[in-house]
């Protein structure tokens, strides 16, 4: 996709104006960083951060039966919430391969507000439509909403500045309003510090973000781009799809069965992904811990013993722990284990690396 073709969110020009530096993104011109990633990364760990990232997507199913349906075509279990509640979940394939990895929102028994990645809000719109029994829609409103995080230690003094919500459970969400105009804000996050996410009407963001920036400022804190959300991300383990999560890597080879409903009669993958799981995966996903100078990044061969036991999936150098981290698919058979010894091939040199279970930090998200 070439620049001109790039996507921009609802505020673009307010990045500009912070000076922000740009880079594409599941085909959005977004924000990477303002003062630098690693100043970025530790205002979210030590103070609040904020983030914009309303390049996510956004979608709307609804009508009677409407959470039936969509409980039958994802994975997890909606059935361990109820409205003001949201979930994170899969929408898989038949083979158990990963579509995308989304937030649901579960608004009402007719009325479900989907949160799946930017490059692949079209495909989950798609299954999901030409699933849908008569009287339920499937609507995206990818430009309906802008999201915007505020995460860490003091985001609900942020929040509470504005004059938002904030004594909201974990995964919950309420529907409140700033200067006469709607917004969600739900207590989550993709950074493993306390936060929330709130989400506006894109044609509201512009003023909500200004706002909320002079209150992340006040805190102490920084507006924050995706350099600090992916090394943020990587020090909890989370998974990113295209990474982590993709057509063929399961939820059972990514640590993520947790996020999977085995006791539902029926979601898409079910029979693969049971199979999978009954037999054991033949890869799955460990944290790897540099024990020698360098930074890891993805697609690096793993080796134990001179022998190739896998791939980096993501890589990055740990602002928190000042040393390289990565998460990496490693072969089973090998009976690898937390404690133990690899190397990486990085650029023909090689670097040691312990096995560790992620996360690399404490989660400070509940």
């Amino acid at each position: 996709m070439s620049d001109e073709e790039l996507q921009q969110g609802p505020i673009h020009a307010v990045h500009v104006e912070l000076g922000a530096t740009f880079a594409p993104f599941g085909g959005w011109e977004m924000p990477v960083s303002y003062a630098g990633t690693v100043a970025e990364h530790t205002a979210v760990r030590d103070a609040v951060g904020l983030f914009d990232v309303s390049h996510l997507g956004k979608a709307l199913v609804a009508g009677p039966g409407a959470a039936e349906f969509v409980n039958a075509s994802l994975t997890n279990d909606l059935g361990k919430i109820g409205p003001g509640k949201a979930q994170y979940t899969l929408c898989c394939t038949e083979t158990g391969g990963v579509t995308d990895d989304l937030i649901v929102y579960y608004v009402s028994d007719e009325e479900l507000f989907l949160v799946p990645n930017a490059a692949n809000t079209a495909a989950v719109v798609a299954a999901l439509s030409a699933a849908a029994p008569d009287g339920v829609t499937v609507t995206d409103q990818h430009r309906d909403y802008a999201v915007f995080a505020v995460q860490g230690p003091r985001s609900e003094e942020v929040l509470t500045t504005l004059g938002l919500p904030t004594e909201i459970d974990y995964m919950g969400f309420v529907d409140a309003d700033y200067q006469g105009a709607p917004v969600r804000v739900c207590r989550s996050g993709y950074t493993g510090e306390r936060g929330y996410e709130v989400l506006p009407r894109w044609d509201d963001a512009e003023t909500l973000f200004r706002a909320l920036v002079e209150a992340v400022r006040t805190a102490g804190g920084q507006v924050a781009g995706l350099g600090a959300r992916d090394t943020l991300r990587t020090e909890m383990g989370y998974a990113l799809h295209g990474h982590e999560l993709s057509l063929d890597i399961s939820p059972v080879q990514a640590r993520v069965g947790w996020a999977v409903g085995w006791k539902k009669p029926q979601f898409w993958g079910r029979d693969a992904l049971l199979a999978e799981k009954e037999a054991g995966p033949a890869r799955r996903l460990w944290g790897l811990r540099a024990l020698d100078r360098g930074v890891l990044r993805q697609g690096l061969t793993v080796s134990r013993n001179g022998q190739p036991v896998g791939e980096t999936t993501s890589g990055t150098f740990s602002p928190t722990l000042k040393v390289g981290i990565a998460l990496a698919l490693l072969d089973t058979a090998p009976g690898i284990a937390a404690g133990d010894e690899v190397t990486v091939d990085v650029r023909g040199r090689t670097l040691r690396a312990e096995v560790v279970s992620p996360p690399f930090v404490e989660d400070h998200t509940k």
